[in-house]
């Protein structure tokens, strides 16, 4: 895929390039040539829920763009000799904003009632040239999906952000491509929340460091639980056949 390489972990495709910002020049040019993308952002923890099941493996084999978001994953593969940059899903969504032309546009979906409006409010003051074609947030009910569905089928926003969680935005972005074709998808879990104020990122050292997982358990303490998933990976990753 252009000038980006694929590593495997867990019979899971992991993409990397030599430069550490070149997935969303890779995104925004197949978007421009009409080339829809699904991005997924793996971390151990998804890593883990996809070994437990093989539906949501089979999407993370077939998608166009999977990248090394969390720690975890970064450290499987310098054990394995080989260095990659971590690539934070918040940091990938942030740079394919920064970099739309005037004649693309971001659909914000997802998070409780108020985050998604307040996520792109964040976004227009941030980049007052940004093309924000709509916003809605992650509790639409069945009996309202079809309208909803339908808004984004006229809008064909250039980018699709998620913020619906593991899996669901993953399955709910292959179930629904076919509605903007030729759109970036991004599953960026929690990132409305961090750009609607209402949560803070890990301190800039944490984050060099791979140690974001741990200031968010820090932060989180009920997390303690999901942070399991952590050892459980690195033993299988490391026995994986």
């Amino acid at each position: 895929m252009g000038d980006l390489k694929t590593l495997s972990v867990m019979g899971m495709p992991v993409h990397y390039g030599d430069r550490g910002d070149n997935y969303a020049d890779w995104l925004l040019l197949r978007q421009q040539q009409g080339i829809g993308s699904h991005v997924v952002t793996l971390n151990a923890e998804m890593a883990m829920q996809a070994d437990r099941n093989p539906t949501l493996k089979q999407l993370i084999q077939r998608t166009d763009l999977v990248i090394p978001d969390g720690a975890g994953i970064v450290l499987y593969f310098r054990l394995k000799g080989k260095t990659i940059a971590r690539a934070p899903g918040i940091e990938l969504a942030e740079t394919v904003l920064e970099r739309l032309g005037p004649e693309q546009s971001v659909f914000f979906y997802g998070g409780a009632p108020g985050v998604a409006e307040a996520a792109a409010q964040h976004w227009q003051q941030r980049n007052p040239k940004i093309q924000i074609a709509g916003v809605q947030h992650g509790y639409v009910t069945p009996e309202e999906q079809p309208a909803f569905q339908e808004r984004l089928k006229v809008l064909q926003p250039a980018v699709i952000l998620l913020a619906l969680g593991v899996p669901r935005q993953e399955f709910w972005t292959v179930d629904h491509r076919h509605l903007c074709p030729s759109a970036v998808w991004i599953g960026v879990g929690g990132s409305f929340d961090i750009w609607a104020g209402l949560k803070e990122r890990a301190p800039a050292w944490f984050c060099n460091n791979n140690l974001e997982w741990l200031y968010r358990l820090y932060k989180e303490p009920w997390r303690w639980q999901r942070m399991l998933d952590l050892p459980k990976f690195a033993i299988r990753a490391l026995t994986y056949s």
